[in-house]
């Protein structure tokens, strides 16, 4: 069963960026697969991680866009923290890049979501 895990903030240090999990994760044995998708009924990005018999969400939500943008701003990859553990999100550059490019002016993804994508993110879609 897909296990659903929310970042409920962020933070930068020394040009690194490192998100928290909301929940209290414990015996988690699962590895970055490399690959982000959208959610955009609950307005949120959403990375895989894989596990031992399937595979995670790690769940972005609107709140922590902002970082988001400064993650694709500081060309590194950010680091995703849980009670002691940490881990970098392999690829998170190139797949969140990717989705925003696709996201805008593209109305599937639905009304709002596209046009909060293209709010949020506007300084690095004007820069393409």
């Amino acid at each position: 069963m897909r296990k659903t895990y929310t970042v409920q903030k962020g933070t930068i240090q020394d040009s690194h960026i490192q998100f928290d999990l909301q929940e209290n994760v414990h015996d988690i044995k699962w590895r970055p697969a490399g690959q982000m998708i959208t959610d955009s009924d609950d307005m949120a990005f959403i990375y895989l991680m894989d596990e031992e018999d399937g595979y995670s969400y790690v769940k972005f939500p609107q709140a922590v866009w902002p970082l988001l943008v400064e993650t694709l701003q500081s060309k590194v990859n950010p680091m995703l923290k849980w009670n002691t553990e940490q881990i970098e999100l392999v690829n998170f550059q190139d797949e969140l890049q990717s989705l925003i490019y696709n996201i805008e002016g593209n109305y599937n993804y639905g009304e709002v979501f596209t046009t909060t994508v293209e709010e949020t993110f506007a300084e690095l879609l004007s820069e393409a």
